[in-house]
């Protein structure tokens, strides 16, 4: 997650573009065919100025872009150093202090609550650069900004975008920031079965079948006590039975032999 981290705030806190613009006045000696607007991270447009001709003789107007959106891109920035220093920290405990990780269960929920709260405040950042990379695009469009001169007002002139500016490492940090969401919400599951929350949920169902042999066992179904109680026990009761017919048959045959003898 540390790469995903550095290319999040590298693309959006490295980033450095601007547009160029030409006003051809009637008059073509006031005529500017080349006008460099930059900006850069964090995106205080309302701090970049250009000079513009007015095509009015020779003086020149001094101009500012519209909009101040450093809130959302250092919020943003902020996140991806701070997951970026947490992972590296985590790496380090993980491979190096392992035991001390897993004392008292302390490391492990402590690893739980951060992740989640990262993954959050990846959400968060990342929707809020997501509509503040928006607006700055709005901000920063040629036809707004040809708006904001009073030369592109007189139809005698003729006010041209020469550059535009490029906004893919923009977009790229905004599709890095979504990414490191889904991978910080996905790691949630892996560092929960690593506290004690998730032990002590696995040990529930043996506990229940233990309970449910138990009964089981209770209600008749033990060998030891399903003889005596039931009456199956097969070996005494062939015993009793042996002794009734010997005594039956002793019965009967003995007066039959004493008469044959007189």
């Amino acid at each position: 997650m540390e790469l995903f981290a550095i290319f999040a705030f590298a693309t959006c806190g490295g980033y450095s573009g601007g547009l160029r613009l030409s006003v051809d006045c009637a008059n073509k000696t006031e005529s500017d065919l080349n006008i460099d607007i930059a900006f850069a991270y964090p995106f205080r447009l309302h701090q970049v100025n250009f000079d513009a001709p007015t095509c009015e003789g020779k003086r020149r107007e001094k101009l500012f872009l519209i909009g101040d959106f450093s809130s959302s891109a250092e919020f943003f920035v902020t996140i991806a150093v701070f997951a970026f220093l947490y992972s590296l920290a985590a790496t380090v405990v993980y491979i190096f202090f392992q035991n001390k990780y897993r004392e008292n269960n302390r490391g492990p929920l402590v690893d739980f609550i951060v992740t989640v709260v990262f993954s959050f405040m990846w959400l968060v950042g990342s929707s809020a650069w997501a509509k503040g990379l928006s607006d700055l695009k709005v901000a920063t469009d040629p036809d707004e900004v040809l708006l904001l001169m009073s030369a592109c007002k007189q139809q005698t002139n003729k006010c041209m975008l020469v550059h535009r500016p490029v906004m893919s490492s923009l977009n790229t940090s905004v599709v890095f920031g979504f990414l490191n969401f889904i991978l910080w919400a996905g790691n949630i599951w892996f560092v929960f079965k690593e506290t004690g929350w998730h032990s002590s949920g696995m040990r529930h169902p043996p506990d229940t079948m233990e309970k449910q042999s138990s009964s089981f066992n209770q209600g008749g179904y033990n060998q030891d006590n399903y003889g005596p109680t039931g009456g199956y026990n097969q070996p005494a009761s062939y015993g009793q039975v042996g002794e009734y017919s010997q005594q039956q048959s002793y019965s009967q045959s003995g007066p039959t032999s004493f008469a044959n003898q007189i």
